[in-house]
């Protein structure tokens, strides 16, 4: 049963990601519009409604945008933990009681041959948690929306064959900009987004045998850019004697434009 994935947006404006084996489909997030959220899924050649249900991961806005209106109009079932429903009463509209379902943090949820694994992050919001998919062997790990990677994030999201992985911030960029302290001193913290040097040091301890691809996910807008993101996790994995374009590949991510379906 062959694993497939694409980054449909993923950055400071929205994220979403879609997983799909031969038998089951996955959303993980819907954080932008409906409208928007249906041109992406064109994009890829994919049909919304023949999703299985919709993975959340936390209640920004940046997650869920989308999430009330794709769940209604193609009466998905959504998958997230209780602290994770509370927070998000009032902010997605009405949901039928028989599409909301609970997905506890720390636990495995099975759909045919496909395993995914559900963990806790650190991040400002009720209670976040991050999704590793398991398929015939084939493991894909999202993790984004974390002030840093404990190391028991590090065990449970070792040796994947692919990740998509949070480069939020060049440092320098978020200090000298325009945000607030009150707005930095939070990014910066440990319930923040992990900065391009931190990502890459995670990495650096996650890498494994069978790891391909790298996906840059989750930039800032305002203190990142593509380029300036890519080269600084190049060249701390590098110093870490994990050298890009031998083993595996970093890979960019866009806020509006899905990543190519590429299987696991």
């Amino acid at each position: 049963m062959s694993m497939q994935f694409s980054v449909l947006a993923s950055g400071s404006s929205g994220n979403a990601v879609y997983v799909e084996t031969d038998t089951h489909s996955f959303l993980v997030d819907a954080g932008l519009s409906g409208k928007q959220m249906d041109k992406l899924f064109q994009e890829i050649d994919r049909d919304p409604a023949k999703l299985n249900g919709i993975l959340v991961t936390h209640e920004h806005s940046d997650h869920i945008k989308g999430l009330g209106v794709m769940a209604r109009k193609y009466k998905l079932p959504i998958y997230a933990n209780e602290r994770t429903w509370q927070a998000m009463d009032g902010l997605i509209g009405e949901i039928a009681l028989e599409q909301k379902c609970v997905f506890d943090m720390e636990t495995v949820k099975t759909f045919g041959g496909l395993d995914i694994e559900s963990f806790g992050v650190s991040h400002d919001a009720a209670e976040p948690m991050f999704y590793i998919f398991h398929s015939c062997g084939k493991k894909l790990v999202l993790v984004t929306d974390t002030g840093y990677v404990s190391d028991r994030m590090k065990g449970l999201i070792s040796n994947a064959d692919m990740y998509v992985f949070e480069s939020n911030h060049d440092v320098q960029m978020l200090q000298m900009g325009r945000y607030p302290w009150s707005v930095k001193r939070r990014i910066l913290s440990d319930v923040g987004h992990v900065s391009n040097e931190d990502a890459a040091l995670a990495m650096s301890d996650v890498i494994g045998d069978r790891t391909k691809r790298i996906y840059l996910a989750h930039l800032s807008r305002d203190n990142n850019m593509k380029d300036l993101a890519r080269m600084s996790v190049q060249q701390t994995l590098e110093g870490k004697d994990k050298p890009v374009g031998h083993q595996f590949e970093l890979y960019d991510t866009d806020p509006s434009v899905p990543t190519i379906l590429t299987a696991v």
